[in-house]
């Protein structure tokens, strides 16, 4: 089964939300950049919270017969970035998501609203 963007970004925000993530706020890239489609943005507590997330989001991607590309910075737990191709995922701890505030960086972007 091949998801859509917009259905692989609604597997990565309910994965997110599974796992009580912080925050999440999806970028809508398409006229911006070559990146990818989306980027979802969110945050954990703890370096539990950060894993917890990004295990589940994994987990429900593959599940769909989606295909991780690669997952970086589990090691620290501090900043963990997912692409799964259309949707790249940054799940930071708190206080480095206030530090590097990367929405700043995309403030082009139109944010992605949920129902």
């Amino acid at each position: 089964m091949t998801l859509n963007p917009e259905g692989l970004l609604q597997v990565v925000v309910a994965a997110a939300e599974e796992k009580k993530a912080h925050n999440i706020v999806a970028l809508d890239l398409k006229n911006i950049s070559l990146v990818a489609d989306y980027f979802v943005i969110c945050h954990g507590n703890s370096d539990v919270q950060v894993q917890a997330i990004t295990t589940e989001i994994r987990k429900q991607a593959e599940s769909r017969g989606v295909r991780v590309r690669g997952i970086e910075g589990t090691d620290s737990g501090r900043w963990v970035l997912v692409d799964i191709g259309d949707v790249v995922v940054h799940i930071f701890h708190r206080d480095e998501r206030e530090y590097y505030n990367i929405e700043r960086l995309w403030s082009d972007a139109k944010v992605v609203e949920f129902a």
